[in-house]
């Protein structure tokens, strides 16, 4: 709103509103003045794991991770006592504070762990708790550290043909394995029901996505349908019906709700949006459509819809692509109904992928190569205003942000670049740095840095070759992990550009899973590593991590 004498007001202010304000007297545009505005934003914690117990001689590590603008000061308490003094050989603060080691812990050393984090606009904490005990005497910590750290949490599930697996990462061993003949729970329907033309009961799996560590839901194109994998029981408890060929799921945490694209045919004539509402409700679930724009689907291409971060936990708006035109159409994800329609056209750019950073409330935007196979720089778009700004400088391709809104990492496969910019606290986006590879990146995963607080790293796996490449941002270094197998074809995965998806596991996680035609890799990301191979599992292309809920 503006105000009598030409100032403005901006009501619930949130960090996608920082940035420069300038202000011009009209119809003297040479005379105007610039205001920079900055949001501060209160941390916001995480502490891992929240209880551990662990026998004498053995080493304890606690994590602690926290987001906030400026970016806060991590510290430490045992049993309220400041440990900063303490330090010693024995107990030691690593990356940059974020993580306490305890080498060769002691019954002593049992306590709560509090990670506080401060900064201008306030303070948060979080508490990990140690229990340091002989292994014959089991006291209730110990059970429900055992029943925690050997249950249900922190495993990868990948879907293959041979149904679904769920694999504990550290020793790459196996918990569970959904065959496709077993029958959903409470129904005689099959997982994965055999085609009469196939001498072999098999699974067509495309895009599949993590409700709140709860339930998985994965897409079966091949069978119009949605199930629903409930992560508790490992067992697989609802198909939902869709429209015709459902290909991309996303799950709106803000709403609670999935979103699925179907095409309608392989050819992509018929394409739907529909959105099951209540995913994490223990409900009997089914799809509603979305109100289409100009009340025909038949043009929808593709749908992006920002996700939360720990200091922003609700998005209002998505957009939706339309196959060959260079707009933007805004939707409602409340009401799941269309807004505005962005346009492009003065910018040549007919969307391809998008990207959103809360941090100056920016999208990016890669755009499809043209014509000659040139592909455009990269647009901007204001999330306040819906305004373009303009070109990202001279950055093309794929925009990826980093989950604290920091990173922007740009992929050009044609040229074999990947462009790194950092976002500061007040939403200026510096300048960029180049990485040149030949490895036809197909898919990113960030993961925090195991070094450094508040800054994050880059595994990015090819789509031709065997390799998967390393970048720590903070500093540029690039690594690269080989001998990882060829990955699926282009052409036998027809879903999505991503033939080789990479997979990394979580706020606090080490692990990331890549899969090639017929082998499962896992690597271990604190040590810039291929951690283990697991063969014998064909087209294994669709992996979700679930953590500790």
């Amino acid at each position: 709103d503006f105000g009598d004498d030409g100032s403005l007001y901006i009501t619930k202010v949130t960090t996608t509103h920082m940035g420069n304000y300038t202000c011009y007297a009209d119809g003297y545009e040479h005379v105007y003045q610039t205001h920079i505005f900055q949001v501060n934003v209160p941390p916001v914690i995480r502490v891992y794991p929240e209880s551990q117990a662990r026998e004498p001689g053995v080493t304890a590590s606690l994590r602690c991770h926290a987001e906030g603008i400026p970016n806060p000061q991590l510290g430490w308490l045992k049993n309220g006592i400041d440990i900063t003094p303490k330090l010693s050989k024995q107990l030691t603060l690593q990356a940059n504070g974020s993580e306490v080691h305890i080498s060769n812990v002691r019954y002593e050393d049992t306590g709560a762990y509090t990670c506080i984090a401060k900064n201008e606009a306030g303070v948060d904490e979080d508490i990990s708790s140690l229990f340091v005990e002989d292994s014959a005497r089991k006291t209730l910590a110990n059970i429900l550290w055992r029943e925690e750290g050997l249950g249900i949490g922190n495993m990868f599930y990948v879907f293959y043909e041979d149904g679904i697996k769920v694999i504990q990462p550290i020793e790459c061993e196996f918990q569970r394995h959904i065959k496709p003949s077993e029958k959903l729970l409470g129904f005689q329907d099959e997982v994965c029901p055999k085609a009469e033309e196939d001498e072999v009961q098999k699974c067509v799996w495309a895009s599949a996505v993590n409700v709140k560590d709860k339930f998985i839901y994965v897409a079966q194109p091949t069978l119009d349908r949605v199930l629903i994998v409930d992560v508790q029981s490992q067992k697989v408890v609802q198909a939902v019906s869709t429209d015709p060929v459902p290909v991309k799921l996303h799950y709106d945490k803000s709403h609670d709700q999935v979103w699925v694209l179907s095409w309608g045919t392989m050819e992509k004539t018929s394409p739907t949006l529909q959105v099951i509402t209540l995913a994490s409700g223990n409900v009997p679930h089914h799809t509603i459509h979305t109100q289409p724009v100009g009340k025909q689907f038949d043009r929808v291409d593709d749908f992006f819809i920002p996700t939360t971060t720990l200091i922003i936990t609700h998005m209002r708006f998505g957009f939706i692509l339309h196959k060959d035109e260079a707009a933007l159409q805004k939707i409602d994800l409340e009401t799941m109904s269309y807004i505005k329609t962005i346009n492009l056209k003065n910018y040549g750019c007919i969307p391809q992928s998008l990207a959103y950073t809360h941090l100056g409330g920016y999208y990016f935007i890669g755009c499809k190569p043209d014509s000659t196979g040139a592909i455009p720089r990269q647009l901007m778009v204001d999330g306040v205003t819906d305004s373009v700004i303009g070109f990202n400088s001279d950055v093309t391709g794929t925009p990826y942000v980093s989950p604290d809104g920091h990173y922007l990492v740009s992929i050009n496969d044609v040229k074999g670049v990947v462009r790194v910019q950092y976002i500061t606290i007040r939403g200026e986006i510096q300048e960029a740095f180049d990485i040149h590879t030949n490895l036809h990146i197909s898919d990113l995963a960030f993961q925090p840095s195991f070094t450094e607080a508040h800054q994050y790293n880059i595994y990015g796996s090819s789509s031709q070759q065997t390799d998967v490449l390393f970048v720590e941002l903070s500093s540029g270094k690039v690594k690269m992990i080989k001998s990882l197998k060829e990955p699926l074809k282009a052409e036998e995965w027809p879903w999505n550009r991503k033939n080789r998806q990479i997979q990394d596991s979580g706020l606090f996680g080490q692990y990331l899973m890549t899969p090639s035609k017929d082998s499962l890799f896992i690597l271990d990301g604190r040590l810039n590593k291929l951690n283990c191979e697991i063969t014998e599992v064909e087209k294994g292309n669709t992996v979700i991590w679930v953590g500790d809920a």
